[in-house]
């Protein structure tokens, strides 16, 4: 166990096709990480695999081992709310609907949320995918209150907002003031932003930190040190603003566990604590 690991959070998502939630959640805390995101994914985690009894028990134990669930994410590759077709976003919203429902069930802080993706070819207006977003907003944002938690949105490369301006002022035009933000430190270096840039433009809502390396030709979410991401100016961009919550490892590798702790030890000697 490296003590380290307490100063992060960790998502699931390198272990979505290794097995449940639940076990490599337990298997995390037994080296030291405190706080999860955990992957929605058939057989890892999914609403319609997780009974009334099973969430109460979810909730139980995490609370008792003195365990959080930060957020629930998801694969957005597989989603778009900003869909051209009304059918693509209602199957969107309908998953997302089920998602949000679990995360309060299990006592889950926020569900992280795609802006949603445009055609590469023809793209539909810029205000018309805006207008989708805030409609699903309009539901998203109410029903998670309902349930306890809330919608975070993130900044994604293949998503039509892929960079901390355009993603602020899109929720800022939105009726929801108390809406947050996910900022991926590998998105935003991928599409040639600073990441301290971004990381201060979205300070007033930022709610989650992703780390994970990348670099800006191939877009990966490596282990901290196989990118080009430079995490040694993050640290105080993050205290200037007082951010203090734990920053999640979003790290996607054949060999989870070595690449985690290694990202977690390189991290610190970079200056995180």
């Amino acid at each position: 166990m490296h003590p380290v690991n307490a100063a992060f959070a960790v998502n699931t998502y390198s272990y979505t096709l290794r097995g449940s939630a639940r076990a490599a959640v337990q298997a995390l805390a037994g080296r030291g990480f405190r706080e999860f995101e955990l992957m929605m994914y058939p057989g890892h985690l999914w609403p319609d695999e997780v009974d009334a009894a099973q969430r109460r028990d979810w909730r139980a134990w995490a609370e008792g081992e003195g365990l959080t669930i930060r957020t629930l994410n998801m694969p957005n590759v597989d989603l778009n709310i900003a869909a051209a077709t009304a059918e693509m976003r209602a199957m969107t919203l309908g998953l997302l609907r089920r998602f949000v429902v679990l995360a309060g069930d299990i006592g889950a802080q926020g569900v992280v949320l795609g802006p949603g993706k445009a055609n590469p070819l023809l793209p539909m207006p810029h205000e018309q995918m805006v207008a989708h977003f805030h409609a699903a907003l309009d539901e998203l944002v109410p029903l998670a209150a309902r349930h306890g938690t809330a919608i975070f949105v993130e900044n994604m490369p293949f998503a039509f907002l892929p960079r901390a301006a355009e993603l602020l002022e899109a929720v800022e035009a939105s009726a929801h003031p108390d809406l947050g933000i996910v900022y991926d430190v590998a998105n935003g270096h991928f599409v040639h932003e600073d990441p301290a840039a971004g990381l201060r433009r979205c300070a007033g809502r930022l709610q989650v930190v992703h780390l994970s390396d990348t670099t800006q030709a191939s877009f990966r979410h490596d282990a901290v040190g196989l990118g080009t991401v430079d995490f040694t100016a993050i640290p105080g961009v993050l205290q200037s603003i007082g951010f203090k919550r734990r920053p999640v490892l979003e790290i996607i590798d054949p060999d989870p566990d070595r690449a985690i702790d290694q990202s977690a030890r390189r991290l610190e000697a970079a200056g995180w604590t």
